[in-house]
């Protein structure tokens, strides 16, 4: 097997890695109120080609909550993928997304259960942006049944 070199991509994830405090606000369903919730993350690196973002916080409503996100690079496809699992949920949500020309913002494209309620699947953005090395804000957005992205969470992570 040829040994695979860590790309540009790969060194923009590696931004990632290091120990991280979040404060966060989020909407548990369609015309909530926003909720806020604090919690730190653990960023390592598998291989120089992956990042494993292990979180822990908790839910509005004070239950604890683990959450595990992969990410990675493919050169062949030039999408960045992952995944994401919280103890909160049974759904695997899976990540296909690609970096803006600033190269400050990630889009993580992915699909999920509708927060509706309905059994349907619906379509979910994630971004994270680094406002600074040491500053990144993470959105989450649903995509509405008229076409339109509404973000429904807003974490900042600060590095410890």
């Amino acid at each position: 097997m040829e040994k695979v070199e860590p790309q540009a991509e790969h060194q923009w994830l590696h931004k990632l890695v290091g120990e991280w405090t979040s404060e966060a606000e989020m909407a548990m369903g369609p015309d909530q109120p926003m909720e806020r919730s604090k919690g730190s993350e653990h960023v390592r690196s598998l291989g120089g080609l992956w990042v494993l973002c292990e979180g822990k916080g908790e839910m509005p409503g004070g239950e604890p909550a683990t959450m595990l996100m992969t990410l990675g690079y493919d050169p062949q496809k030039k999408r960045f993928l992952g995944t994401w699992i919280g103890s909160m949920m049974t759904h695997l949500w899976v990540y296909d997304g690609s970096l803006d020309t600033t190269r400050k913002i990630l889009t993580l494209n992915s699909e999920g259960p509708s927060m509706k309620g309905d059994g349907k699947l619906a379509k979910y953005r994630d971004v994270i942006e680094f406002k600074t090395d040491d500053h990144r804000v993470l959105t989450s957005h649903g995509l509405g049944d008229d076409g339109e992205w509404r973000q429904f969470m807003r974490a900042d992570y600060r590095r410890k």
